[in-house]
């Protein structure tokens, strides 16, 4: 509990600003992409609401993008935490990990809720698809995130390699474009990344008319778990020789 309120203090600060910009910045996101595509196209993909078809893409994608790339710093960032005895390494680990998942929820609990309510949008909503959604992401971010923890210590040159990689992935994860919409032979390559399971998870607990068949629960998990028992392995044996680079 202690690493996690020094979180929420170097993270937002003392001031109620920081927090405001966490519902701020990806409400902005989601509403320029929803007027940009109100002009391109008659309607959305799925339901009548631009804002809502988007959030439901942008939000949940942000759970791993932002939580896996926050997790892989979390012990360079620690470092002279982790001197007191007290404190082991998976400590960090976990106070960020928690921290971003409570901060992603509430985030999209408060836009969704705005959305829905803002434009009276009348749909029967699946919460077991949605919360699935959001535990696959938060998993995968957990996975993918502490195995960077070793490779971006060990190799930083691979943080930047990771980001030109991660670069167009919210194009590439069916958060602009509905999978369904996208050509056959962009659909063989896309279903390799996870997130567009996910995206489509998330969609499907919002739109009860929308059923995709291309949904792979089992692959998802592969994706987080695999990563992570490496990952947390690595970071075991390897800590101190990374804390001390």
């Amino acid at each position: 509990m202690a690493l996690i309120l020094r979180e929420m203090a170097s993270r937002f600060g003392t001031k109620p600003g920081g927090y405001i910009w966490a519902v701020v910045q990806p409400l902005a996101v989601i509403l320029m992409l929803a007027f940009a595509f109100s002009l391109l196209q008659r309607s959305p993909s799925l339901g009548t609401s631009y804002i809502l078809f988007k959030a439901t893409g942008i939000l949940v994608f942000q759970m791993f993008k932002q939580n896996s790339t926050l997790i892989a710093k979390s012990l360079s960032q620690a470092s002279s935490l982790l001197e007191y005895p007290r404190i082991v390494w998976i400590d960090a680990v976990i106070a960020r990990f928690v921290l971003n998942i409570m901060i992603g929820l509430i985030v999209s609990w408060i836009i969704l809720t705005g959305v829905i309510v803002y434009e009276d949008i009348s749909t029967n909503l699946d919460w077991s698809k949605i919360l699935g959604a959001y535990a696959l992401a938060a998993l995968m971010a957990f996975g993918i995130g502490t195995l960077n923890i070793y490779m971006f210590m060990r190799f930083p040159v691979t943080e930047n390699i990771w980001r030109i990689l991660t670069a167009p992935l919210m194009i590439m994860s069916g958060v602009i474009l509905l999978y369904d919409d996208l050509p056959y032979m962009a659909q063989q390559y896309l279903w390799y990344n996870p997130m567009i399971h996910v995206t489509g998870l998330m969609r499907d607990g919002f739109y009860p008319i929308y059923r995709p068949e291309y949904i792979s629960i089992t692959y998802v998990l592969l994706w987080a778990l695999i990563p992570a028992v490496l990952g947390l392995l690595l970071v075991r044996r390897h800590h101190r020789d990374l804390l001390e680079r």
